[in-house]
């Protein structure tokens, strides 16, 4: 089968300038069905503009995003988008915060709950579904904004930084956590981070982002929680690092 009609996700060509300073530089990659791809880079390298082009918040100058075989170039809503906020209404119980897509596309309350209240057990959630947010702690609420943006998904995640407002703890063991069902329920995720041992641990491509293009493409073996322990881990790391520093 051709490879174009595999991937989930393309990224053709994709440029953007503003106020005659480009910003990205005919970015081009694919997203594999459940695969994790992180895009790594400083602060101004472009990812955030990348971002919300792929979302479909800003048109790009020229290129094309493709989801499953479709063009959604300059379509909001077609792809989802998980910030490090877990934005839900401090107001609404958890079943209705997380039914919420539903509900705007016009599905009834009681239909809508029926529809979410299976996967509560599979997000990790049951027995809160009639709490509200200020009962859950950071991880379970990042647990319901995840599954929010699931209800309405297309098994594709844009995450920006999704756990960096957690402690140290909270956020490894989330990211244990995501690994998990991504692997069980086949998640597609592109990844913003500014996080290298985030990288690593829950990606299986890096692509560094600096100037507007893509600098190194590295694709990761497959490993389990040991990697971040094993020298090789190590050799990772340092080549990242190095070639951040380089490309100053």
């Amino acid at each position: 089968m051709n490879k174009e009609h595999q991937s989930v996700l393309q990224i053709k060509n994709i440029s953007k300038s503003f106020a005659g300073q480009s910003v990205l530089k005919r970015i081009s990659f694919d997203l594999q069905p459940g695969e994790t791809i992180g895009i790594l880079g400083r602060s101004g390298a472009g990812k955030s503009t990348l971002f919300h082009i792929v979302a479909g918040l800003t048109l790009p100058d020229d290129g094309e995003i493709i989801l499953h075989g479709q063009s959604v170039t300059g379509h909001p809503g077609k792809i989802h988008y998980m910030l490090q906020k877990d934005l839900l209404l401090p107001f609404y119980k958890i079943i209705d915060n997380v039914s919420l897509p539903l509900r705007i596309a016009g599905v009834s309350k009681q239909k809508a709950h029926k529809m979410v209240q299976p996967l509560f057990e599979s997000f990790g959630l049951s027995g809160t579904e009639n709490f509200y947010p200020s009962q859950l702690s950071g991880g379970m609420r990042q647990r319901a904004s995840l599954l929010r943006t699931y209800v309405n998904s297309n098994g594709v995640f844009l995450f920006d930084e999704p756990f960096s407002a957690l402690d140290a703890i909270t956020r490894r063991s989330l990211q244990q956590w995501y690994c998990s069902i991504a692997r069980e329920m086949k998640f597609s995720t592109l990844l913003i981070t500014h996080d290298i041992d985030e990288a690593l641990f829950l990606c299986d491509r890096i692509l560094i982002l600096e100037n507007g293009t893509f600098t190194a493409r590295i694709r990761l073996p497959e490993h389990t929680s040991d990697f971040l322990f094993s020298p090789q881990y190590l050799q990772y790391k340092k080549e990242i690092l190095e070639r951040l520093h380089t490309s100053k």
